[in-house]
């Protein structure tokens, strides 16, 4: 009986405990506190309906539908993890500021990037990091980039779309990109070793927004094994790049060539006691990312820009007159400058309308370090936090006509321009303390290809089709091929 006794008690005791654990769990967590919305089948959730959506260029009108339903504040599941979804430039100001939130990424874009990239570390480490990629993007260096890439940009012309009647343009515009990123970043000569990571990056980034089951018919998989065989290809990049920094250093000539691309420049760079900023780990890691956002946004901003330039002849006509009066001063053959970069202020106006029309990253990920509140919200500890660029880039009440592709809205000395974009509402490259540290890069490469491209040739869409699908960027339909003249004036 006593032994019956102590049972029946320790039941009751442990019964008890688990009850108060429940309820003060529930009480924390009531649904009352919780944003409004469903979290949706366990692993799948919304992910399925918001790729769906995606591909058949619904993605904002898929994520407007959830705000008219449940307001600016609502809880989902996407990529196997409960999410907030925030809208609007309050909420951008919250994700890009808030001290409660990091950028960690869902688990599907981690396993393909690696863990230790800028996109995922946060306070001191965060620091590091960005503070290492900002030394091989300072202005000194990037007015040096301006040349190099010049010469990219002509050579491609020049092997790929002089002499043809018609060219497929994303797929051309990712080449270039990826040309210049392979020279700039990673010294890497033209040839099958660079062919094969380019190969291999395109198949990364159609899985990074996939359910993350890693089945052999999935994209999810593929993506992994792309990854898998980029990163080899980088670990013997750096490998080889550490011998000959070692090498020179030996003979008094390492400072040379210490910023002559990004792996090297990491390398190189040490802290106060002498020691490497940064392990092998992070440098692949963050050049995977590097290669990704110089990559695909600049190719996919141009891409746009040459979708919409082909039905807009007055803003076509006012940057050839741009890059016309530009290139009077210019002898024949000889390469842009960084002064010539500055005086290309309606080209970028242009680029800028662009990527608020059509935004290159449709979103991002961040994750609730602890519990915090928005709206009068709760947002539990480890819950991923979604924002979207389209919410606020199409919003009326923000930008005046959003439907209407309009260059001088980004005119700093136009009050109506200043007036409707607040703080937090152009959100392209993202905001705050992590706001894209390549947009100056991205800038340079726009506004060089746009110079020659418009200088020497004219171009007609072939589809009249004109829509686009995102997996998870923005393609158009087909690649966007266009019919292409030779400018004879150029």
């Amino acid at each position: 009986m006593d032994y019956l006794a102590i049972a029946v008690a320790l039941v009751v005791v442990t019964a008890s405990s688990v009850a108060i654990h429940l309820l003060a769990r529930a009480r924390r967590t009531q649904p009352g506190n919780l944003p409004p919305g469903s979290l949706g089948l366990p692993v799948i959730g919304q992910s399925l309906g918001l790729l769906r959506a995606m591909r058949g260029d619904g993605g904002s009108r898929w994520i407007q539908d959830r705000i008219d339903r449940y307001g600016p504040v609502s809880k989902l599941s996407l990529f196997g993890k409960p999410t907030v979804l925030l809208a609007g430039p309050a909420a951008n100001k919250f994700l890009f500021f808030s001290g409660a939130l990091s950028t960690r990424q869902p688990r599907s874009v981690q396993r393909i990037l690696g863990e230790k990239s800028i996109l995922d570390l946060h306070g001191a480490d965060h620091r590091r990091v960005r503070g290492a990629l900002l030394e091989f993007l300072r202005p000194d260096m990037l007015k040096a980039y301006v040349g190099r890439i010049d010469g990219e940009v002509r050579r491609h012309l020049e092997e790929n779309w002089a002499g043809r009647a018609t060219v497929t343009v994303l797929p051309l515009m990712k080449r270039l990109t990826f040309d210049i990123i392979s020279a700039l970043l990673f010294g890497l000569e033209r040839g099958a070793v660079r062919d094969a990571l380019a190969g291999d990056f395109v198949r990364m980034i159609e899985g990074m927004w996939a359910v993350p089951v890693n089945l052999p018919f999935t994209a999810f998989s593929r993506s992994l094994k792309a990854s898998g065989r980029a990163r080899r290809v980088l670990q013997g990049i750096t490998r080889e790049k550490k011998k000959a920094s070692q090498a020179e250093e030996e003979q008094g000539n390492g400072k040379a060539s210490r910023n002559s691309d990004l792996i090297t420049c990491l390398l190189g760079l040490t802290d106060g006691h002498g020691e490497r900023l940064l392990t092998d780990e992070e440098i692949v890691d963050n050049a995977m990312v590097a290669l990704i956002a110089g990559h695909d946004t600049s190719s996919i901003l141009m891409t746009f820009m040459v979708r919409h330039l082909a039905n807009d002849d007055a803003t076509l006509a006012a940057m050839v007159q741009e890059h016309e009066e530009i290139a009077k001063n210019k002898g024949d053959g000889e390469a842009l400058t960084w002064e010539d970069l500055s005086k290309m202020k309606f080209t970028w106006r242009v680029a800028q309308e662009t990527l608020r029309v059509v935004p290159p990253i449709f979103g991002n990920f961040r994750r609730a370090l602890e519990d915090t509140e928005f709206d009068g919200y709760l947002i539990p500890k480890g819950w991923q936090v979604f924002w979207t660029a389209n919410v606020t880039h199409m919003d009326a009440s923000i930008f005046h006509e959003p439907a209407k592709f309009d260059p001088s809205r980004f005119e700093t000395e136009n009050q109506r321009a200043s007036a409707a974009a607040p703080p937090c509402s152009f959100v392209a490259f993202g905001g705050g303390p992590r706001i894209c540290p390549g947009i100056e890069f991205s800038r340079i490469e726009t506004l060089v290809t746009m110079h020659h491209l418009v200088r020497q040739f004219r171009w007609k869409l072939c589809c009249k089709e004109d829509t686009f699908v995102r997996n998870p960027m923005p393609s158009p339909l087909l690649g966007l091929p266009v019919k292409i003249e030779h400018r004879a004036s150029s």
